[in-house]
């Protein structure tokens, strides 16, 4: 039989039993080698396909894989290593048209992919998409596999293989050109973006560049538009530039990480099935692969430098007066790192220039972007292999005007207590400052931490005035909360910016401790969480500065707030008001401009009544609420005990209620134009609505069966009452009006809670009304207009016609209740 092999070759090294040596039998890569001599092939190249679709010339790149430019197509050669190889394939935006709603940098699609050999002339690109997984040693890993499948989202035809490498040739022009869901918009996003099909004749593949272990991809491409939503729009299409990048994963995955619902990590979930167990749901964390250089020395307990360091490039289009804070930003992170016993772990780098070899789109590297975005916003996003959890690469995306956020946070929080803070020119080294913690906080992200809402209910609100304290611990337990700057603080307290700013704190270094310590001593992800389980109960008890317990809206738990501090909102929002209440005292003197404008006015006014909303917001979830605890020997849940909920109601009765006219001077509204009194109905008129909504009210029922610290039912309706009908007094006719038409509100919203409907809140009240709320809610009504018959006799003309206006609505209420339409 004879034996054909295609390239160059030593035969000896394939037929060692020929007994022929290496240097008699050499052919080229134009010879076919048999057992019987050295065959041109030349004639046969004529008809190789390969062979001829490259005889066309082009340009040719090696790297991951061979990229091939032939005429107006492009290809790319499979060697048969990397069929099954897992890799992300990453689309980011590398130019938009101005006013898009996304900016250079974001991410557009992000998949799994993997391509497969189907016969002899087709290959497949596969999605990954699997979740379920199962042990190798065991059987029903066999049945998983069998009875599961990945999408194919692309089929490519073979047009040959070459004869040197044996990869195969196959043609990803119409693939990157066309509608594809590996590098192209989602549905949502279409819809969002008001993006229409591709454009084919007006759709380009600009460059394929490949390095070892990635291809980068960048394209031009059109679409249709909606009409109107970004000026390009207007010619019925838009031009943007896209980079995808193609970045080979592990061969052999990282061990994963299974979460723990205490550390927040984000992470992907999943079913394992076992032969022994039923199936198990379960979650991986996201974080970098971090092993030590020497781990004999590591597990010994001394600090070590990783294998790998995590590094992230400064974007070169940063302006260089913040390069310096963002760099810092990051290597604020290295004190966390130490903690899980690495030194070095992170580091911060300038943008190398004039490196060829590197494109600050190759997913390869982690890169701080600084965007042309007046979005005043940051993020960081990862990029993850699906089957361990590995951060391959995070791109922080940076927003120019995110500067304008901080400013505005700091002057109307902290204002009163920084110099520095009372004029619209802050110093360059204030606002690199507080760059510095924006990019720290972005980083916890990228290296996989989720926000930790409640880390500032760890600090008591007192310990938040006291100077040595509050420098020596930080104004909040985590850099991952949303806890600003320290606005607890009063002038006198004479608090430096180590108590005012947030800082990478307690949390941060035991999340990062225990996500990224190195455990080798566990082979099974199921086995490593056991012990960890364990060993972070014993951490937790007791100490509440490591506590996390899920982003904010973790049920309605007042104590996991973004933009609130302390243990207490009602005490430390009226030390928030206080400091507000001085800023608007001198507002006119730091926003002053010399050209007679009031754009400074004006943004800080917003940013002044915004806060003020913030702490209204902080005090309303106090309200018919429940604590969500996770932390050991806690309740799962337990309610907010009476006492903070009167001071709450205190609290909106006092700041709410009383209009706070402090927060409108005359000087200032007539200047802009604002439109105080509507602002302040409004406000009042949404507050009534919560507090008489029937599920409210049933929330309360309910609580009296669960908890002896319950806010009894009736002593609500008491306390409520109390906010609303006070004494109208001819003193303060700007009051008045506001408290006129807080009762009619009042009365109003009585009557939707009695007779169903919805109320101004978009509650659906249907439900609600059959239960026994709606008795407490007619009781209620009585009292109400048992005062308005003693009142009403009492009055000023205008207040009498009042009251009696509002008896004939109650008399309505009661008809339309007892007829019961």
């Amino acid at each position: 039989m004879k034996k054909t092999f295609t390239g160059l070759f030593i035969l000896a090294a394939l037929l060692p039993s020929t007994g022929l040596h290496a240097a008699n039998i050499v052919c080229s890569a134009d010879t076919v080698v048999t057992m019987d001599c050295c065959v041109d092939t030349t004639a046969k190249s004529k008809n190789d396909p390969y062979l001829k679709t490259i005889k066309e010339g082009g340009s040719v790149r090696e790297g991951l894989f061979t990229v091939r430019h032939i005429k107006n197509d492009w290809y790319l050669e499979i060697p048969d290593s990397l069929l099954g190889r897992m890799m992300l394939a990453v689309t980011r935006f590398a130019s938009v048209p101005q006013e898009f709603k996304m900016v250079t940098g974001e991410e557009v699609n992000r998949s799994a992919v993997y391509f497969e050999q189907y016969g002899d002339k087709t290959i497949f690109l596969r999605e990954y998409v699997q979740s379920q997984y199962a042990k190798p040693e065991n059987r029903i890993a066999i049945s998983l596999k069998q009875s599961t499948t990945d999408p194919i989202v692309w089929k490519f035809d073979v047009i040959g293989r070459n004869p040197e490498t044996h990869a195969q040739l196959i043609n990803i022009t119409k693939w990157l050109m066309g509608e594809n869901k590996v590098t192209n918009f989602s549905s949502s996003d279409r819809t969002i973006l008001g993006i229409g099909s591709v454009q084919s004749d007006r759709t380009f593949i600009d460059t394929i560049k490949t390095y070892p272990i990635n291809v980068e991809i960048a394209s031009l491409r059109t679409y249709g538009m909606s009409s109107g939503r970004v000026p390009a729009a207007k010619t019925g299409a838009a031009t943007l530039s896209l980079n995808t990048s193609l970045v080979l994963l592990p061969r052999e995955p990282m061990q994963p990480r299974y979460a723990d619902e205490r550390v927040g990590y984000f992470n992907s979930k999943i079913t394992e099935f076992s032969d022994d167990e039923t199936s198990n749901h379960e979650a991986i964390i996201m974080r970098y692969r971090l092993e030590p250089k020497d781990p004999a020395a590591y597990k010994a307990g001394k600090l070590v430098e990783p294998k790998k360091q995590i590094v992230f490039y400064i974007d070169p289009a940063t302006p260089k007066k913040w390069a310096k804070y963002l760099k810092l930003g990051i290597e604020d992170w290295q004190k966390a790192f130490e903690e899980a016993g690495f030194k070095n772990a992170i580091v911060a780098k300038d943008w190398p220039k004039n490196d060829s070899t590197m494109s600050i789109d190759d997913a390869r590297f982690s890169v701080l972007r600084y965007l042309p975005s007046e979005t005043e916003n940051a993020y960081g996003p990862r990029i993850v292999d699906p089957r361990s959890g590995e951060i391959i690469e995070a791109h922080i995306c940076w927003y120019h005007n995110v500067m304008n956020l901080v400013k505005k946070w700091y002057m109307v929080q902290c204002g009163p207590l920084d110099k520095r803070a009372q004029k619209m020119d802050f110093s360059d080294e204030l606002m690199g400052q507080l760059i510095r913690f924006v990019s720290s906080h972005e980083v916890g992200h990228s290296l996989g931490l989720r926000h930790n809402m409640i880390a500032s209910q760890a600090t008591p609100v007192e310990k938040l005035r006291d100077k040595a304290w509050v420098e020596k611990y930080g104004h909040t337990a985590s850099i991952m909360d949303y806890a600003r700057f320290n606005y607890v603080a009063q002038p006198e307290d004479k608090i430096s910016e180590k108590g005012l700013f947030p800082r990478i704190n307690d949390y941060d270094k035991w999340a990062i401790k225990w996500g990224y310590q190195y455990r080798p001593e566990f082979k099974d992800p199921a086995k490593e969480k056991k012990v960890l389980r364990a060993e972070t109960t014993k951490v937790l008890t007791g100490n509440r500065r490591l506590w996390w317990c899920g982003d904010e809206g973790k049920g309605r738990d007042p104590r996991s707030q973004s933009e609130d501090l302390g243990d207490n909102q009602m005490r430390a929002n009226d030390y928030g008001l206080k400091n507000l209440q001085r800023v608007m005292a001198h507002i006119e003197e730091w926003t002053a401009q010399p050209d007679g404008q009031y754009d400074d006015l004006s943004f800080i006014h917003r940013a002044v009544r915004s806060q003020y909303q913030r702490y209204v917001n902080h005090v309303q979830k106090y309200l018919f609420s429940k604590y969500v605890n996770n932390a050991p020997g806690e309740k799962p849940y337990d309610i907010v005990p009476r006492d903070l909920q009167r001071e709450a109601v205190d609290w909106l009765s006092r700041n709410v209620m009383e209009a706070p006219m402090w927060l409108y001077p005359k000087s200032v509204v007539s200047k802009l134009g604002v439109d105080y009194a509507d602002e302040i109905r409004n406000r009042q008129q949404t507050l009534i609505a919560m507090l008489l909504s029937p599920n409210a009210i049933s929330n309360l029922m309910g609580d009296q069966f669960i908890s002896d610290k319950a806010y009894p039912v009736e002593e609500y309706f008491d306390d409520i009452f109390g906010m609303v009908w006070k004494p109208l007094t001819d003193k303060d006719e700007e009051q008045n009006s506001f408290r006129r038409l807080q009762q009619r509100s009042y009365v109003d919203f009585l009557g939707v809670a009695l007779n169903g409907g919805s109320g101004a809140d978009g509650t659906n009240t249907s439900l609600a009304t059959r239960s026994d709320a709606i008795l407490y809610i007619a009781q209620h009504l009585d009292k109400v207009e048992n005062y308005l018959q003693n009142v009403s006799q009492q009055q000023s003309a205008l207040n009498a016609l009042h009251y009696k206006d509002l008896l004939l609505r109650v008399k309505k209420i009661r008809e339309r209740h007892e007829s019961g339409k």
